[in-house]
């Protein structure tokens, strides 16, 4: 039986090795440079801020001269009844046709445009949302390539740690067939071993469908399948975030947050969305210059046509708008509705980031302690389990107080490995809370990890 016992625990130790890993070939920024490169996300987003670069040159443009070019050909055919004094007969011909073809060149320059000057701001602002809702995608995307790395790397550990068990609880299932044939234990020994047994299988079950879906995810979002990821280093130190206090991270996540930043330009492009309308009644000026060039083909009379005749004119020119049938004033009434609706989105933005923030902070303050109190945890839960086999073999347990030290022990190491994969996500969200994640904080993390 002893013999049994020993080859139980090398099964053990050998499955529990596995939890480390031993070095995988794709790492966490490998993962980030194949989704960088394939994400429909990110690739929206790139295509985005390009539209959205443009915004501010199409608002330069408001205030720029606009020149045009514009010509005609018409064909024209005339016929005169009228009896026309001898004088004129020569000018006016009773019949006649023939193209006359004209060219125009216009330069038209605003002078005076209060309204164009404010749509200038709004798209410049519409430019800036562009640059942060870019950057926004960059962190999202380093987000869920840390959510869906760990993540594989989480449900491949809870595989490990139930197969371990599986091999533990089958050892101790044989053991008990064996005592119970000899007349050494109970019916109820043996029930309970088969009880185990057969709850580990289900869980097996279970933990290899959700490695399944895992690694589907990986692959949908990086293009590589996830069969071999570095693991973390065995026995990592965790440390506590660069700065400890709670309100110099909300303090940054207040100016640095990319949903808080893109609520506040919202606002600011509503607010000026109230002064557009407002300013759309007052009068425009504008410089006007134009050229134009008229010429005739097919002996049509010169009354009809100057064949030739050049034309030059400089001026300015006033639109007063009068009467729009109210529209202007309920597109007012609209953006000032339009206006406190951001400033409430601007409200929920800015408490759901204190949320996350502060979530992620005690996220990853509590992971650094609680790492250190499960590490001894599993050490203690391994000595009583020690104990409890041996207490078993003298006839003080029974072989339900084994199994049942053994799964506080898969428990406690499980649970070890979970506190290590909250710990590296929270420290991920922690920064995309704050607006401050980089693909340095991803180099980091990746330090981490066993190459």
């Amino acid at each position: 039986m002893n013999k049994l016992f020993m080859c139980a625990r090398v099964a053990i130790a050998a499955a529990l090795a596995m939890l480390c890993g031993t070095g995988g070939a794709t790492d966490l920024m490998d993962a980030y440079a194949g989704a960088r490169e394939i994400d429909s996300r990110m690739l929206a987003a790139n295509e985005a801020l390009q539209a959205g670069r443009e915004k501010a040159i199409q608002g330069r443009a408001l205030s720029r001269p606009k020149v045009s070019l514009s010509g005609s050909v018409v064909h024209v055919d005339e016929k005169s009844s009228a009896e026309l004094p001898a004088a004129l007969s020569g000018l006016i011909k009773p019949e006649s046709s023939g193209r006359v073809q004209q060219v125009a060149l216009q330069l038209v320059h605003p002078l005076y445009d209060s309204r164009s000057r404010v749509e200038r701001a709004q798209l410049a602002h519409q430019a800036t949302l562009a640059e942060i809702g870019h950057r926004h995608a960059a962190q999202e995307l380093m987000q869920r390539v840390g959510e869906a790395y760990f993540g594989v790397l989480l449900a491949h550990e809870h595989v490990r740690v139930v197969q371990a068990e599986k091999v533990a609880v089958a050892m101790q299932l044989e053991r008990a067939k064996a005592r119970f044939e000899v007349g050494r234990a109970r019916i109820t020994d043996l029930q309970e071993a088969q009880a185990r047994h057969d709850n580990v299988v289900a869980k097996e079950v279970v933990t290899g469908s959700t490695l399944a879906l895992r690694r589907m995810q990986y692959l949908e979002l990086t293009g590589a399948p996830a069969d071999e990821l570095a693991a973390l280093r065995p026995g990592f130190a965790p440390t506590a975030p660069h700065s400890d206090r709670l309100e110099e991270w909300l303090l940054k996540a207040a100016v640095g947050n990319a949903r808080v930043q893109s609520r506040e330009v919202e606002l600011a492009i509503a607010t000026a969305e109230i002064e557009k309308y407002r300013l759309s009644g007052r009068p425009t000026i504008d410089l006007v210059a134009s050229v134009t060039r008229k010429g005739q083909s097919g002996g049509l009379s010169p009354l009809v046509a100057m064949d030739g005749s050049r034309s030059a004119v400089l001026g300015l020119q006033l639109n007063v708008p009068l009467y729009t049938g109210g529209a202007l004033e309920s597109r007012r009434v609209e953006s000032m509705a339009r206006k406190r609706q951001a400033e409430h989105d601007l409200d929920t933005a800015r408490s759901d980031t204190r949320l996350q923030v502060h979530e992620a902070f005690l996220a990853v303050v509590t992971s650094v302690s609680r790492i250190a109190a499960l590490a001894q945890s599993v050490l203690s839960a391994q000595s009583a389990l020690d104990a409890t086999v041996l207490g078993r073999d003298l006839g003080t347990r029974t072989e339900v107080d084994v199994l049942d030290a053994q799964q506080r022990l898969f428990s406690a190491q499980f649970e070890l490995v979970q506190a290590r994969n909250d710990y590296m996500l929270g420290r991920i969200r922690l920064a995309a809370a704050a607006g401050d994640l980089q693909e340095g904080d991803l180099h980091g993390l990746n330090a981490l990890l066993v190459h």
